[in-house]
């Protein structure tokens, strides 16, 4: 029988791996954020029997209830076993999940849940207020439940026809397994719908990877500080786990000053990284053990510093694999330096790979010389060409059409071929900035900093950071009467703290008497970009310009 959905993969994989472990969870992850007084001692272990028995029990709640294929629900489940639990119990029924945030604000989970539809919400008891909050601001009314309270809702008659219909044969490779939301040049988070097909085909690119990134059945012990609202966590990590017999060390975040400790008692033999780990663990005083050779096979992950790559291989005794990919088209369609030569040091991303076709265009939308940068458009091979990629952005045809123009999805990054044939990333042509991992879109940062009195016009974009690879700055022309003084860039940051997560908030703002605009009286972005890195690298000489990094803080 051909596995069509993410639960029945978890349910083949437990007849092949009963006993073999999937998931981990160090007892400093289950404690952190917990809403418990006191930490939690032990860690979380379950073996692929015991997950699919708990997905089974809560698979039977959740039928109880009346939830039926096409519902979709919103779980505000962390890095923590019942993300897990949750998201597969659901998938069981063709259920589709919207991972929240915790770390967005009211507001920002307002916009999600408004506009994802769901006809319920679950999550931690101590996370509850935020769902609620912001249902209540967004006048929306549906029920909003703790993990352990399913039980206590009654969406439909459990009885009705179209309820018991809900089974293994009405589960379609189409049917909708999860709404990523992703920030990007519009403004407002984008839901990415993600089917069924989208997750099977990132474990299976995971599974068949060859070169550094081969996988040994039933052994690899991969562990992840990435969060589980991201597509790295649940389609890559997660599904390359379950379709080798694999474990995931699922951890709550990067803690640079533990990292060392963890993977060696975990034990991992894969790590995922962000750019912006690498930087701070070379910045960190080398220790005897710092070199995990022999036990860590690869790191994957995308964003590292190219003056960092060569340095942490060295002291840290495993290859850093660069990938690039996207939430839209998930691991089967990504590119990765997953042979030699990587190129180390020079933000190379690899060849191009079997199924997907590739091409690079400037501006004027033809094809760049041999050498030069430009747009990457990327396909699936031959005559489906958004197999394994995201099923649209949901309830925006306008936005899905821009993104396959010309039946090429067009990715808004920059990219340039050399000699060999590698592809080398370049820069983002989209108003997206790219923190630590996070997607931050310009123009929603705009909105939020234009409504403060003290503004006039704000334009944002981003400035290179050592570490967490870009950095937010915001180029205001202050209001009459406003003065362009360190207060009053904090406030601005403050005002902005009430409406944005924390990692959006503007990392510098500077005050200018003018910002390049277009014809149309819009920001000029790449000249903007040029102007605000300049001013950031001689900021000493640049009274107007204030580092506010150290406020951004959780």
């Amino acid at each position: 029988m051909p596995v069509l959905s993410v639960y029945q993969q978890l349910a083949k994989s437990a007849e092949q791996y009963a006993e073999r472990p999937f998931l981990h969870i160090p007892a400093s992850a289950l404690s952190a954020d917990s809403g418990l007084a006191e930490p939690i001692l032990q860690a979380f272990d379950a073996s692929y029997a015991d997950m699919l028995g708990v997905a089974n029990e809560l698979r039977e709640q959740y039928r109880n209830i009346g939830l039926r294929i096409g519902d979709r629900v919103a779980i505000l489940l962390q890095n923590k076993p019942e993300f897990f639990a949750h998201w597969f119990a659901l998938n069981g029924l063709g259920v589709c999940v919207v991972p929240v945030n915790s770390e967005l604000m009211v507001d920002e989970v307002s916009y999600l849940l408004g506009h994802s539809d769901v006809c319920l919400a679950v999550g931690f008891s101590h996370k509850l207020p935020l769902l609620e909050n912001a249902a209540a601001d967004a006048g929306l009314k549906f029920p909003i439940v703790s993990d352990t309270n399913i039980s206590s809702v009654q969406l439909t008659d459990p009885g009705a026809e179209e309820v018991k219909g809900v089974s293994l044969q009405n589960i379609s490779l189409q049917t909708e397994c999860a709404i990523l939301y992703t920030s990007g040049s519009t403004g407002k988070p984008k839901g990415c719908l993600l089917s069924n097909e989208y997750f099977l085909n990132s474990g299976a690119w995971y599974r068949d990877a060859q070169g550094f990134c081969k996988l040994e059945k039933g052994v690899e012990r991969l562990a992840t500080p990435l969060p589980l609202v991201h597509m790295n966590a649940m389609a890559c990590s997660t599904m390359g786990m379950l379709m080798t017999g694999g474990c995931v060390i699922q951890l709550d975040r990067f803690h640079p000053k533990s990292w060392r400790e963890t993977i060696r008692e975990t034990e991992a033999t894969v790590v995922h990284y962000l750019g912006v780990m690498p930087a701070i663990l070379l910045n960190m005083p080398a220790q005897d053990g710092d070199n995990f050779t022999g036990q860590i096979k690869f790191g994957f992950g995308a964003g590292v510093n190219p003056v960092h790559h060569a340095p942490f291989e060295e002291r840290f005794g495993f290859p850093l694999i660069e990938s690039w990919g996207m939430t839209e088209t998930g691991c089967s369609n990504c590119i990765t330096a997953i042979v030699e030569p990587r190129h180390v040091g020079t933000s190379c991303i690899g060849k191009q790979p079997a199924g997907l076709d590739i091409k690079l265009l400037d501006e004027s939308g033809h094809e760049v010389a041999a050498g030069e940068p430009g747009e990457l458009l990327v396909r699936a091979t031959g005559d489906n060409p958004g197999k394994g990629f995201f099923s649209g952005y949901y309830k925006n045809q306008a936005a899905t059409d821009e993104a396959w123009q010309g039946g090429w999805l067009h990715t808004g990054d920059i990219l340039r071929q050399g000699e060999d044939g590698s592809f080398y990333f370049v820069d983002r042509l989209k108003n997206v900035i790219r923190r630590s991992g996070e997607n931050i879109s310009a123009l929603e940062v705009e909105a939020t900093l234009s409504l403060n009195p003290q503004t006039d016009q704000v334009a944002v974009t981003a400035v290179p950071d050592e570490i967490r690879g870009d950095e937010v700055i915001a180029c205001v022309i202050l209001a009459a009467g406003a003065k362009p003084e360190e207060e009053t860039a904090v406030q601005v940051l403050e005002q902005a703290r009430q409406s944005l997560a924390y990692y959006k908030l503007p990392g510098y703002v500077v005050f200018l008497e003018s910002l390049p605009l277009t014809a149309s009286n819009k920001p000029q972005r790449a000249e903007l970009k040029k102007r605000a890195r300049e001013i950031v690298a001689n900021i000493d000489s640049h009274t107007n310009c204030f580092d506010l990094r150290a406020l951004k803080k959780k």
